[in-house]
């Protein structure tokens, strides 16, 4: 696939009107190395259970900040079994130990708190596609979620040229609880992620 040959706004146009498993299947169709990330997050079962159904080995990159609530590892755990995931994880190069010594959880209008989310969330990220190399990026951005996100579409291109694809775009919180019911996925709200702290903030990964 030539990401030169697309025309990102035909496409958003022409699947506009498919479902989620649609919009999977012509990413599959013109992908060589897709990827799906994940931070088992509210609502990752969705696009987790929808993308593996299309492509069951299909490498799932997770980052793990080392700072999830215990909540979320255990919900991590029991989709990783229940959905038979190809995890791919990466970790932080230093332990949380010793970041809490040297660093701290910096607030966020502390300086260092840049310097804890590139440590902690974008290294590690940077790290993964480098290895992996992908040309279709899955992620569960969906539109409300924040001002940045809300500016994208079901397709767009990523900083480093990659294809990124969020079936769910369009789908709110009731409709993918509707999903998760109907396939029998678990969800989990107890979740924290200590580079974004705000719900409506952007911690850099997709800007």
């Amino acid at each position: 696939m030539s990401l030169e040959t697309l025309d990102i706004t035909k496409i958003n146009t022409e699947l506009k009107s498919k479902t989620p498993e649609e919009i999977v299947k012509w990413a599959l169709s013109v992908a060589q190395k897709p990827v799906i990330t994940t931070n088992f997050r509210p609502y990752e079962g969705a696009i987790l259970n929808l993308v593996v159904s299309e492509a069951a080995d299909i490498k799932v990159i997770w980052c793990d900040t080392g700072y999830n609530t215990p909540q979320t590892y255990r919900h991590a755990e029991e989709l990783i079994e229940k959905l038979k995931l190809n995890v791919q994880l990466y970790v932080p190069k230093q332990t949380v130990a010793h970041r809490d010594i040297v660093l701290g959880l910096p607030i966020v209008n502390d300086p260092n708190h840049k310097v804890f989310t590139e440590q902690v969330k974008l290294e590690p990220f940077k790290r993964a596609m480098q290895e992996h190399q992908p040309d279709v990026w899955f992620t569960n951005l969906r539109k409300g979620q924040t001002a940045f996100r809300d500016s994208i579409d079901v397709v767009s291109v990523s900083k480093d040229g990659v294809l990124k694809v969020s079936p769910f775009y369009n789908y709110s919180d009731e409709e993918l609880d509707a999903y998760l019911e109907k396939f029998d996925i678990p969800n989990e709200f107890k979740y924290f992620d200590p580079t974004k702290v705000e719900n409506n903030r952007e911690c850099g990964l997709h800007i």
